[in-house]
């Protein structure tokens, strides 16, 4: 992994790749998907091909280089004119409980002080200047990025998402983007593995309760990808405590917003002709076997990969028998997910475990027809549009 990650190797690398995409790749791909045969699926057109097969050489390329441009991280609040950053301190020793307390031992990881990055709809202040109104509501946004990459700045790709939220529902005119600690492990240092992230959303999550004032009937999760997991581990933790008084543990979110979620870290779903296996067209399939086994590998930490398959916290649409991840009590719960995204099959797993144990009509699935993974991402697709009407309609109605 990572071979060409320092200087002067990297610059080299990706002078190569720039040069031969623009001037060999390029043409090649374009006369390719002039044919309508030619392209990943018939609906996309040629440019929507081009713009896919681009994105997907832009991560192979990640996958030598680690990341091609900084990103701001935990250690720091990146300045910006477009968010309001904050920091957010570790949640207080009373909220680690039972297993969870277990696992941060075995981790050897701990809540820390981390930044967080306030966004709103045009002409409010990003960051509430007094307590919210009764019934107005917040996103708490986790971003994707596999739990080593992106960054929950405005300058980071995945801001995209956050930005088209604040302006869906007048009732939601804020969303909080928490900068999660991210894993790694060799070549770079090891650390932060499970349940690191998790505690980090917690402490979050404690922040909008008890500091700004929000109910938590009021507070939407959001995850995409990666943060689709952190989303639904926190609704889990939640849940499993939310017969504790509310003075001493925070009660469930009111609404879950799962886009693209990750949610089968094991390889439970990874049988012949799955779409984990299958569906190359998926800008996750250019992540070679390698850089899925780093991910894993760095987040997994200490637990290896036999308890991804196991852990209902990490892999909650799971195959295996001896997982009980159960839904009763979840919120509402919208998911959105692409019908050529390469977790599609997990995905589909997931809705049909929420359904079987929780009231009807309590679980939305949105499919967006060939729409690869955590589509919402890109401007530019032709499936954005709709998915986020169907997003306010949810939100309408979830009132």
């Amino acid at each position: 992994m990572y071979e060409c990650m320092h200087q002067p190797l990297k610059g080299l690398y990706l002078c190569y790749q720039l040069i031969s995409t623009i001037f060999i790749r390029m043409p090649i791909w374009s006369l390719q998907y002039s044919l309508p045969s030619k392209r990943p699926r018939s609906t996309w057109s040629w440019g929507h091909a081009m713009l896919m097969r681009l994105v997907r050489h832009v991560v192979h390329i990640s996958s030598y280089t680690g990341a091609i441009f900084p990103q701001p991280d935990h250690r720091a609040l990146a300045p910006t004119e477009e968010a309001e950053g904050v920091w957010v301190e570790g949640a207080p020793s009373k909220l680690i409980k039972d297993e969870l307390k277990i696992l941060a031992s075995v981790s050897e990881v701990a809540p820390d002080r981390i930044p967080g990055y306030w966004y709103s709809r045009s002409g409010a202040p990003p960051k509430p200047t007094q307590p919210p109104q009764p019934g107005e509501k917040v996103f708490y946004f986790f971003h994707a990025g596999g739990f080593t990459h992106v960054s929950a700045h405005p300058k980071d790709f995945s801001a995209s998402i956050t930005r088209s939220l604040v302006d869906l529902d007048k009732s939601v005119p804020r969303a909080f983007a928490l900068e999660y600690r991210l894993s790694s492990t060799h070549p770079f240092p090891k650390r932060f593995p499970f349940p690191a992230a998790l505690l980090d959303c917690l402490s979050g999550y404690n922040y909008l309760v008890e500091e700004i004032g929000y109910e938590p009937s009021d507070i939407i999760l959001v995850g995409a990808s990666a943060g689709g997991n952190l989303a639904l581990a926190l609704c889990r933790y939640l849940v499993e405590h939310k017969s504790l008084p509310k003075a001493e543990f925070p009660a469930p979110p009111g609404n879950l917003l799962l886009l693209s979620p990750w949610v089968d870290v094991g390889n439970s779903h990874e049988w012949p002709g799955s779409s984990s296996l299958t569906f190359n067209m998926d800008f996750l399939g250019s992540l070679n076997t390698r850089s899925m086994l780093y991910s894993k590998q760095a987040f997994l930490g200490p637990y290896g990969f036999g308890f991804a398959i196991l852990n209902r916290y990490i892999s909650p649409a799971s195959l295996h028998p001896s997982v009980h991840a159960h839904f009763q009590g979840f919120p509402h719960t919208f998911i959105a997910v692409g019908t050529a995204d390469r977790f599609l099959d997990q995905i589909r797993t997931l809705k049909r475990k929420m359904v079987s144990e929780m009231d009807e009509g309590e679980v939305t699935f949105f499919e967006a027809q060939d729409a690869v993974h955590d589509y919402l991402l890109f401007k530019w697709h032709p499936h954005r549009p709709a998915t986020l009407k169907a997003i306010a309609t949810w939100l309408s109605e979830s009132r």
